[in-house]
């Protein structure tokens, strides 16, 4: 048996325990919001200024800090883009022909609010329908204490 998503994290926001993670864990070191945008209007979609302009906007709502967005256009349609956040990242890929747009936005730390990037996209888009699942990462424990240096 395949075991879900809900299973295979040990602190999902959409359930309450994780029977198959027995890693105790620490605190939180962010929070990742999955969004899937459906019915989006496909102009929007498929236009790259825009969506640059959107995320920038979605990222200061956010409450996170924008380090640098680099975005690129298909032909013969779709959008593909990533903001590199000093907490983390937002990237965004668009399926104009489809209206949909699939969204990822993981931010570290306790003060940015991912939730609200991605309703500024909702809004911004004008997705008609849309899923968000969004949970908090922990640091495994045995991390935790750990000091870091980079290489």
């Amino acid at each position: 048996m395949v075991p879900s998503l809900a299973e295979l994290h040990p602190n999902p926001g959409w359930a309450a325990t994780s029977p198959a993670i027995n890693a105790p864990t620490s605190d939180t070191v962010g929070k990742h919001c999955i969004l899937e945008l459906y019915h989006c209007r496909a102009d929007r979609l498929n236009d790259e200024a825009f969506l640059r302009s959107s995320i920038t906007q979605a990222v200061q709502q956010a409450g996170a800090t924008l380090l640098q967005l680099i975005s690129h256009r298909f032909t013969p349609q779709g959008v593909t883009a990533l903001a590199l956040l000093a907490e983390s990242h937002l990237s965004i890929h668009t399926w104009p022909e489809s209206g949909y747009a699939a969204v990822d936005v993981f931010t570290c730390g306790d003060h940015t609010m991912p939730e609200r990037a991605c309703q500024r996209l909702i809004a911004d888009l004008q997705a008609g329908d849309h899923r968000l699942r969004s949970f908090r990462r922990q640091t495994p424990e045995a991390l935790a204490g750990l000091e870091r240096e980079p290489r």
